[in-house]
């Protein structure tokens, strides 16, 4: 995993492109973000595209170094690191880790809305967290901490949906979720239908939250509602491509289901069962820095690597 290697950048194409970094994939934290010369994507930040501005979205500057023609249209993030972040600093349970990283989010969504990205979708919890619990050769006293952290977390997930709410209005926010909400509460499951009614004419920023939410189990449902339509006959087996089947994921809320760039924190290198048909040509980042300690400087190092890359979509080099 360690020799991976950064593409030859495209932009300002007419300088000599930067000799690959074998741990260019894997960045440290916040002292990082020298690695990437200014002067390699030198721009006058502060000009705003007219289609942009007709749609009332980006118009705040650009921190030095970012291109705006650059920017991904669709970020998606693994937002992990929030229980060793509790533990790192002396807490038994990993409650506070998540509180802490539930105002990265925030800081997270607030970015993308002031610089112009269109969706962003995050992980918040995993179909396999509602199984763990079962697993019965594990400790029981390690059960219950398991427990007693998933029921946080749809507390806490609870809680952020009725005091961000008005945020996410003013902000222009849209959100959406995704995922089985069959093991959800019927007041979270309320909550979510609310917010999703409020926000659906907002346009400035799709978020996307995926709760409860499985890779496998997202293409493993496409597929099957395929094979009912196949079965009604309101489908031939001709028609069936990759478009088809990308209607039926759960990310076919949103004009632009394939992330662009996808950012994973606390040092892990792996997607975890996330988004797998979506991530075929995504761009990858992995921070070392736990999700809560992520923030302003760490976005805006992943977006310098992600305007480095030459995206090929599976093509040869240029």
């Amino acid at each position: 995993m360690q020799s991976l290697n950064l593409p030859i950048p495209i932009y300002n194409n007419n300088l000599a492109p930067q000799k690959a970094d074998k741990h260019s994939l894997f960045r440290n934290t916040r002292d990082q973000t020298h690695r990437f010369p200014t002067s390699l994507l030198a721009a006058k930040h502060d000009l705003v595209p007219k289609e942009e501005e007709d749609k009332g979205v980006a118009s705040v500057p650009l921190p030095e170094g970012l291109l705006r023609e650059a920017m991904p249209r669709h970020v998606a993030v693994i937002m992990d690191g929030n229980a060793r972040w509790a533990r790192q600093r002396g807490f038994i349970a990993a409650s506070a880790g998540h509180e802490a990283g539930a105002r990265s989010l925030r800081e997270l969504v607030e970015l993308c809305c002031d610089w112009g990205i269109g969706v962003l979708t995050v992980f918040a919890f995993s179909y396999d967290n509602w199984i763990r619990p079962k697993v019965s050769s594990l400790p029981s006293l390690f059960l219950s901490f398991v427990q007693e952290e998933v029921d946080f977390l749809m507390s806490l997930f609870e809680r952020l949906l009725v005091s961000e709410l008005d945020n996410l209005v003013r902000q222009g926010a849209r959100v959406s979720t995704i995922g089985d909400s069959s093991r959800l509460s019927e007041s979270l499951k309320k909550l979510i239908s609310d917010l999703e009614e409020k926000t659906k004419d907002n346009s400035r920023l799709h978020l996307i939250v995926a709760v409860g939410y499985s890779g496998k189990y997202d293409v493993t449902k496409a597929c099957k509602s395929i094979a009912q339509k196949v079965k009604d006959g309101t489908v031939q087996l001709e028609d069936i491509d990759e478009s088809l089947l990308e209607q039926e994921l759960e990310t076919n809320c949103t004009e632009y289901p394939c992330p662009d760039l996808l950012i994973r924190t606390s040092g892990e290198l792996r997607i975890s069962n996330f988004l797998l048909w979506q991530l075929a040509y995504t761009e990858l980042f992995f921070a070392e820095a736990l999700w809560p300690d992520f923030g302003k400087a760490e976005f805006i190092e992943a977006l310098t690597s992600y305007q480095q890359r030459q995206r090929r979509y599976g093509g040869r080099r240029s």
